[in-house]
């Protein structure tokens, strides 16, 4: 059995390479070389892919006596991920781009890439677990909660699922590490990345504006009224939530409640104006391949750190679903992901569009 491993140079993707190997496999260590700084504006390498990136990547390769390579997706990551990330951003969304990254790039481009040199098993340095049981399967929550990255897993399918390895399920970042130096990796005590990997400082605003050679449009805020409040630095700069950063002077906090793309317009009110108890998701989609015929309760996350609320799904035509919470939750942001579970297992997920 063959198996390539993703390996982005972190301490993660290593510690799942080397477990690989442990269970027996035929192992290859690869690199997916996204973007290059000079596709950004920007002036040195950071973030994922970087040259220190692959040089780790390659160190531990040769430790265990693996074959390494570096796959050129560029083009792949610019037309996949970065033009819906600044698209989202223009049309009043805030993206998840590592979610379509994992979607585009790790579990399509790397998986062909992967059936073309014979792969059985793509495997990542992702914290969560597979399990199969009667011919269905099934993606579950890793055991340390502090580490599940299931939320940014929901697009699998079947098919993927059957064939990719997630080592690293059963750990908790500590014995990763403490994995890692036991074998010598010197990217044992390497920081996770905490940022957009082609967003090195935070800045997206400004990467936006590198990217498409346009300037941000300023326009008005205004409340829930529709009274004019101020004048915002243009609609990128902002997402549903945002308190600081306004620049208002008032006696009581204002909250981004709503982005309007189409007059260029902040919503602006108060805390209370950011609950909501019924959530619109786009483009669903369901791990086991079946749509349910009724609505089902579940638990559900509306960001990756949004703690999981009870919540009835209501399947609607054209692969939408209407989330109805038991209790209102804050700040549901158009284009971050609403990630369904039934206990341990994720169920699916999709875009958030509206709340009400």
């Amino acid at each position: 059995m063959k198996a390539l491993i993703a390996m982005s140079g972190g301490v993660d993707s290593s510690v799942a390479a080397l477990l690989t190997k442990e269970q027996g496999y035929d192992c290859i260590g690869c690199t997916m070389k996204l973007y290059s700084p000079e596709d950004l504006g920007q002036e040195t390498e950071s973030g994922c892919c970087s040259l220190d990136d692959v040089e780790d990547a390659r160190s531990v390769c040769f430790r265990l006596g693996i074959p390494y390579y570096v796959f050129n997706f560029k083009d792949d990551f610019r037309e996949k991920v970065i033009d819906p990330f600044v698209r989202s951003y223009l049309s009043g969304e805030t993206p998840n781009p590592c979610i379509e990254c994992n979607r585009r790039l790790k579990f399509e481009r790397l998986y062909e890439r992967a059936k073309v040199l014979g792969c059985d098993k793509i495997v990542t340095g992702h914290y969560a677990r597979i399990e199969e049981k009667d011919g269905q399967w099934y993606l579950k929550k890793a055991l340390d909660p502090e580490k599940d990255q299931s939320y940014v897993l929901y697009s699998l399918t079947q098919e993927q699922l059957a064939s990719t390895l997630f080592p690293l399920g059963a750990l908790s970042k500590s014995e990763a590490r403490k994995t890692a130096e036991e074998h010598g990796f010197r990217n044992a005590d390497k920081p996770d990345s905490q940022d957009i990997c082609f967003v090195p400082d935070g800045d997206y605003a400004a990467v936006i504006e590198q990217y498409t050679g346009k300037a941000s449009v300023p326009g008005d805020f205004l409340d829930t009224e529709g009274h004019k409040l101020g004048t915002h630095k243009g609609i990128i700069h902002y997402t549903v939530g945002q308190r600081r950063g306004l620049g208002l002077a008032s006696t009581e906090p204002w909250y981004v409640v709503r982005i309007d793309p189409d007059k260029n317009a902040v919503i602006l009110g108060r805390s209370g104006d950011l609950f909501s108890r019924e959530v619109r998701v786009r483009a669903f989609h369901w791990i086991s391949g079946k749509t349910p015929e009724a609505p089902i309760r579940c638990r559900a996350k509306i960001r990756y750190r949004h703690k999981e609320q009870d919540a009835a799904a209501i399947p609607l035509p054209g692969g939408e679903v209407l989330l109805r919470f038991d209790e209102p939750q804050r700040a549901a942001t158009p284009g971050q992901a609403a990630v369904l579970y039934d206990g341990e297992i994720c169920l699916g997920g999709g875009v958030i569009v509206s709340s009400s």
